[in-house]
């Protein structure tokens, strides 16, 4: 099972990288939205976590295009932010993700997610 992880903060990618691949995960990264556009369909993910807040195209944005691809309609978003909203969860809820994590959050979690979104697709 394949995840592109998505995020500015090169801590954060590598934070989740390194808790997918000791689960077994293929991960690849991009750094924001518009590299993860340029990268997903040489990727070919299952799974894409999504950080909301980043340069240039933002995760809101990059949710709503991969959306509106059809050749992309199987894959599952998990957005991550520091804002938990109820207006952001809607918001998220309105383009069509398929789930949401707050930050800081458990790695064990995201994992879980992760494989249980990745399982979906199978």
């Amino acid at each position: 099972m394949r995840v592109l992880v998505v995020d500015d903060d090169e801590v954060i990618r590598q934070l989740i990288t390194v808790n997918l691949e000791l689960e077994g995960f293929e991960v690849q990264t991009a750094f924001d939205g518009q590299d993860c556009l340029d990268k997903i369909k040489d990727v070919s993910p299952d799974v894409v976590t999504l950080d909301v807040m980043m340069p240039r195209l933002d995760g809101w944005e990059t949710a709503a295009r991969l959306r509106s691809d059809a050749d992309l309609a199987d894959v599952r978003i998990i957005l991550l932010s520091a804002r938990a909203q109820e207006a952001d969860i809607e918001r998220g809820d309105t383009i069509g993700v398929d789930a949401y994590l707050t930050k800081p959050f458990d790695p064990d979690d995201l994992v879980a997610m992760v494989r249980r979104l990745a399982e979906d697709t199978s």
